[in-house]
């Protein structure tokens, strides 16, 4: 794939060799909703090509796990991406999309494993903030537009309208990325994204965070996604030139911003 030349940090790189070497953390990809694990794969190749270890779990009722979607709950989400890191104890987190959402769970569950939490594109919670509540302060998101829900007395799973997946997702991507979205697109299971999460500043707040604002984005938009960042104090921030999905319009670029970040 073709990288637009665009597609570029605008903060200054920090990747430079410092005096003394620090050990590289392990970076954990946390896939967003309506994708799977496999939405890192070249984000993920760019950074183990750079020396860094790199995980992206695969959240049940999404991607290829078998779990039906009336089984998921955010619990269950975050104990599959803390089975993920196991003892590490230098990991950087990044949460995309509702992943933030997961990734602060995460956070407040095991602070003592993480070196650093980073947003891409992402739900940035307080304590007693879902997904769901937090998106009512976007309006201007494409998702409301096109959500299709069969049943929403019983939290039914839902999806985007097939037209819909790739304006609100990756207008900037190639037209085989944007198929191959399409391809992968899967129901989501609706309770997580309504429940909320319980953060104290003495776990999740202990925990350094940054941001990955992407500036043309439609799903979260970029106003709404420096009103998360700003209410939470984050001032680590970089910004990328892209839709919603950087991963498909940008992964090198992406990559850059993630190691980047994660430096002490």
């Amino acid at each position: 794939m073709t990288l637009p030349r665009r597609a570029v940090l605008a903060m200054p790189l920090l990747l430079a060799t410092p005096a003394r070497a620090q050990p590289r953390p392990v970076i954990v990809l946390v896939h967003g909703a309506w994708m799977g694990a496999a939405i890192w794969d070249r984000t993920a190749a760019a950074l183990r090509a750079e020396g860094f270890e790199v995980l992206a779990p695969e959240l049940p009722a999404h991607g290829a796990d078998p779990t039906p979607p009336e089984a998921a709950t955010l619990d269950l989400y975050v104990r599959v991406v803390l089975t993920a890191i196991g003892d590490r104890r230098d990991v950087v987190l990044v949460g995309h999309s509702f992943g933030g959402i997961v990734a602060a769970a995460v956070a407040e569950a095991a602070p003592d494993r993480l070196r650093r939490l980073i947003f891409l594109a992402a739900y940035l919670p307080a304590s007693g903030d879902s997904a769901y509540s937090l998106s009512q302060r976007d309006p201007a998101s494409l998702v409301g537009r096109h959500w299709r829900q069969d049943d929403p007395a019983r939290y039914s799973p839902a999806s985007l309208a097939r037209e819909g997946i790739v304006e609100t997702f990756c207008a900037d991507c190639t037209p085989e990325d944007a198929a191959w979205l399409v391809a992968r697109h899967r129901a989501e299971p609706v309770p997580p994204l309504a429940t909320p999460v319980t953060l104290t500043g003495a776990r999740f707040g202990a925990v350094p965070r940054a941001y990955v604002v992407t500036t043309q984005d439609r799903t979260l938009t970029p106003d709404f996604q420096r009103a998360m960042l700003a209410a939470a104090g984050v001032t680590r921030v970089a910004e990328l030139p892209t839709s919603h999905t950087p991963m498909l319009a940008a992964p090198a670029a992406l990559a850059t911003a993630i190691a980047t970040l994660a430096q002490p």
